[in-house]
């Protein structure tokens, strides 16, 4: 029986044992969601085109699709495989520069995350500015992009791209 005010080499001063200190301290340790590494290896890979960051962060077997109007803007739709999504994301950094972005909100799960977002960009060929909005959906797995959903608000998209307003007939009056 250990004495009162006495510490057996199991128990440290204050009468906790040590396994429960050492436990206690790594399940208090907090880690960056992979979201936000993901995030700013992206932007760093579109507008400084480092992707070497951004390569570490995607599965092999990565599953990504950008909805939107693939005959104006060819880097969107869907895409399998590491390889193919480098050489979008490269694409995508030949025809834009991105400024800013507002995440407007966010879901963050284990191994998900979903954001909406409005960005605000150039198109490098004209030096327009873009703004956009989109949504997406994310899922990671051991700390990769294992799977990425975008939907872009394509019909704001589109007239800045022309750079006049699409005017479609009334469907109800």
């Amino acid at each position: 029986m250990q004495h009162a005010g006495l510490a057996s080499p199991m128990t440290p001063p204050g009468g906790r044992p040590a396994d429960f200190q050492i436990k206690f301290r790594i399940s208090d340790i907090m880690t960056e969601h992979s979201l936000w590494r993901f995030s700013r290896a992206l932007h760093g890979a579109i507008n400084d085109r480092q992707s070497k960051d951004l390569e570490e962060l995607i599965d092999e077997e990565v599953d990504w699709a950008i909805y939107g109007p693939i005959d104006m803007f060819p880097f969107l739709g869907a895409r399998r495989g590491k390889a193919a999504v480098i050489e979008v994301i490269r694409q995508i950094a030949d025809n834009v520069r991105v400024h800013r972005f507002d995440r407007e909100s966010i879901l963050l799960g284990v191994d998900s995350a979903a954001s909406m977002l409005r960005y605000s960009l150039t198109a490098l060929d004209s030096n327009k500015p873009i703004s956009l909005r989109l949504a997406h959906f994310a899922q990671f797995k051991a700390g990769r992009l294992s799977s990425l959903r975008v939907v872009i608000d394509t019909f704001d998209l589109v007239e800045q791209a022309l750079g006049r307003p699409i005017h479609l007939p009334k469907i109800a009056s």
